[in-house]
């Protein structure tokens, strides 16, 4: 784990969607403290305020109320192009269903982030393939995600999230579509990244995926209820 330092502060976040006549308060006065270096999972049923609160935290959404500071800069205040080059300085996104482009190569797809970023072409082919040998893929560059198992479209995703050298990697169900054998190795995957120091924060319903956290947050109905450390969380060691 890295040296401490406060990486996600939220006070009293707050956010309300209107459907129809009603008003769903999606996020209730949310405050929590996440430390660089974490493993974070956080569970809820669904509505609970747990994926809202994740497009808070990805710069995607913004607050109704409270505040949001992701290392030390106020997010909520930013504009539009500010955030955008947040989320691509500091954050790495996995998603349940891996969103590559389907006529690209694995190389191409990792590419991605760093064409928004303006990194230069060599640059770029020489970060995508070391992010690809990262994730174990090296060998399958040029393959396209329909030559590519479940398991290893994930990798390509995790493989994009890191090549812009992310603090943080959010990840929103990354083994929802995937068999258990998989997950588990996608699981030791972002655990042995987040022993080289990167931050990990995940949203799952299931609770062998949230065993590899060290820390468990709970939501019900747009708050916390429960923050917990995992004093027994699996690691890339105990898995092997």
């Amino acid at each position: 784990m890295t040296d401490q330092m406060t990486l996600i502060e939220t006070k009293d976040l707050t956010k309300a969607y209107t459907m129809g006549d009603q008003t769903v308060h999606a996020l209730a006065g949310v405050s929590l403290t996440i430390e660089a270096g974490e493993f974070v999972a956080i569970m809820g049923a669904s509505g609970s305020g747990k994926s809202t609160l994740m497009n808070i935290l990805g710069c995607l959404d913004l607050p109704d109320g409270g505040e949001y500071r992701l290392a030390g800069e106020a997010v909520q205040t930013m504009s539009a192009d500010a955030l955008a080059a947040v989320r691509n300085r500091r954050i790495g996104f996995v998603f349940q269903q891996f969103n590559l482009l389907p006529r690209t190569s694995a190389q191409e797809n990792v590419e991605l982030p760093m064409v928004y970023a303006g990194v230069s072409n060599e640059e770029r082919h020489r970060r995508a393939r070391e992010a690809l040998q990262r994730v174990g893929l090296g060998e399958r560059a040029d393959h396209t995600p329909a030559e590519l198992s479940g398991g290893q479209q994930q990798r390509v995703a995790i493989a994009r999230a890191l090549v812009n050298r992310p603090q943080l990697i959010l990840a929103d169900e990354p083994t929802g579509a995937l068999d258990t054998r998989t997950s588990e190795d996608i699981m030791g995957l972002l655990t042995e990244l987040n022993e080289q120091g990167i931050t990990v924060v995940l949203v799952t319903h299931e609770h062998d995926v949230a065993a590899w956290a060290r820390r468990r947050l709970v939501f019900r109905d747009g708050q916390v209820v429960e923050d917990a450390v995992q004093p027994g969380h699996r690691t890339q060691a105990a898995h092997a």
